[in-house]
């Protein structure tokens, strides 16, 4: 990672996965926390995105994102909200997928037919276009400084897809940890930088 280039004055969004969460099969994904490791990796990103310089940290209002945006605000001392339509992907009725493989095909699925449900209540193009307008008003509700947003891989995914066409989102997808960070330009949303942990 070379931050060099990044100073206070530069306008920059940084895109956030969620840390590591406790897997509960029995409730929706959309309702996990943070595992005793999640929360300890959620200090290592802080120490990352320092360089970067977020001047606020708005997340998700999934309980696994909220954690994850509190303690990294709470470790760099910045402020920290939530904000409307950055969840993950529609599906609380999809069943917990105990074999990673059928999950990755449902996901490759979900990327390939964008314009159709494939997986849970909302497809593609649909989730894109929520989170796209999300990040929209967190940007316009924060101006000035460096913005993180604490999100959800598949969400994430289809943003850094819309704006970087040369990215697969597939491949993307299944190369995301938990958590990992992008930082992208503002306005233009090209990808400058991504780390994982």
């Amino acid at each position: 990672m070379d931050s060099g280039l990044f100073t206070a004055k530069m306008r920059t969004l940084i895109l956030i996965r969620h840390s590591a969460v406790a897997i509960d099969p029995d409730r929706p994904a959309s309702e996990w926390m943070l595992s005793a490791e999640g929360r300890r990796r959620c200090y290592e990103l802080a120490a990352e995105l320092e360089a970067y310089h977020p001047a606020v940290f708005v997340s998700s209002v999934e309980p696994k994102a909220v954690e994850t945006g509190r303690l990294l605000a709470e470790t760099l001392g910045r402020p920290w909200t939530t904000a409307a339509g950055l969840h993950e992907h529609e599906r609380r009725s999809t069943p917990y997928f105990a074999d990673r493989a059928v999950f990755e095909a449902a996901v490759a699925q979900f990327f390939a037919w964008p314009h159709d449900v494939v997986l849970g209540e909302e497809t593609a193009a649909q989730a894109r276009g929520r989170f796209v307008a999300a990040v929209d008003d967190v940007l316009a509700a924060h101006p000035t400084g460096n913005v993180a947003i604490v999100s959800h891989g598949t969400v994430i995914t289809l943003f850094l897809g819309h704006y970087n066409p040369h990215l697969d989102p597939f491949s993307l997808w299944r190369s995301l940890s938990l958590p990992c960070y992008f930082v992208v330009s503002a306005p233009g949303m090209k990808l400058v930088e991504n780390g994982n942990l």
